[in-house]
């Protein structure tokens, strides 16, 4: 009886040991899932407000809380899209020195968890467009994970199409926003969202040559067939276009108070892609979006922008 009962003991105690063990390989589960779904990307969705905002609308009743619905149902999807590439690319990003420590590359993300997480995260943006009684938001999202899917898939190794598809994924953020609140977006402002997205995925590609040299094309196969010249060029086009577009838009605003406030707003504007542009060709190896959100004079310029642009709408 007595042995027994050390037996017993001696169970629970091993027992006893192995929950905290269990518990922390569930926490560091979750962190490794949240890092995958890259945090860091989601301020990209706050694009769907920009259609209120440049309408100086918020379109249907109660629209700010369905942009942020909109906000919400693009993060989950853009999440998912994050998981299955980073699946899809896990061999070659453990090739690539910052990559490699990437939660499924580095192995603390099983491979069968990111894939069902990311259906969960197409799961939930489906179910919110529903939920707001939205079925073509669902559409736009819709579109938004086939067109990153097929990216992942191949055609992310076709030149300059590939660009296009990165800049997709921006307009359609946009497009989603206008979506979920009933506000029509103009010519001007899509044309703007457009060569927007292209200038940034162009500096981004830039970045990568510039810095990873050599090794870029091991790490993303399409960048053979780029040269830092012609991404210069194509980069500073987007950025002359986008300009023009922004103009013409602030010039046929319907009343003189609006005009004046939005066209100078493009002196900041244009001062934060000069900056942009600026930065993109130091090749310092810092992230693109990292150049647009914590370099201190970018912000100082985005937030000049911004004030005036509201100005406008008071």
């Amino acid at each position: 009886m007595t042995y027994r009962t050390q037996e017993t003991a001696e169970q629970r105690s091993g027992q006893a040991a192995r929950r905290p063990a269990k518990l922390v390989a569930v926490a560091t589960l979750i962190v490794a899932a949240f890092q995958a779904a890259r945090p860091r990307q989601w301020p990209k969705n706050l694009l769907v407000f920009a259609a209120p905002v440049a309408g100086a609308s918020l379109g249907r009743h109660n629209g700010f809380g369905y942009a942020l619905v909109a906000f919400v149902a693009f993060t989950a999807a853009a999440s998912a899209v994050y998981l299955i590439n980073d699946v899809v690319d896990v061999e070659r990003d453990r090739l690539h020195p910052t990559k490699r420590l990437r939660p499924i590359a580095a192995g603390r993300l099983p491979q069968p968890a990111a894939i069902v997480l990311a259906l969960a995260g197409l799961g939930l943006a489906v179910v919110l467009s529903l939920l707001i009684r939205e079925p073509l938001l669902a559409v736009v999202i819709g579109c938004y994970a086939a067109l990153s899917l097929l990216y992942s898939s191949g055609l992310k190794h076709v030149p300059w199409l590939e660009l296009g598809l990165v800049a997709n994924g921006f307009v359609l953020r946009a497009l989603g926003g206008a979506v979920a609140t009933h506000v029509p977006p103009s010519g001007w402002f899509l044309t703007v969202c457009s060569f927007g997205a292209l200038m940034v995925a162009s500096g981004k590609r830039y970045s990568e040559l510039a810095s990873l040299g050599d090794r870029a094309a091991a790490h993303r196969p399409v960048m053979r067939y780029y040269s830092k010249p012609a991404l210069r060029l194509f980069q500073r086009a987007a950025i002359g276009v986008l300009l023009a577009a922004y103009l013409a838009w602030a010039l046929s605003e319907s009343t003189p108070w609006l005009r004046g406030w939005h066209v100078a707003s493009l002196i900041p504007l244009a001062a934060a892609l000069i900056r942009f542009d600026w930065l993109t060709g130091r090749a310092d190896g810092r992230a693109v979006e990292d150049l647009i959100s914590r370099d201190k004079v970018m912000v100082g310029c985005e937030l000049a922008w911004l004030g005036l642009f509201l100005a406008g709408l008071v």
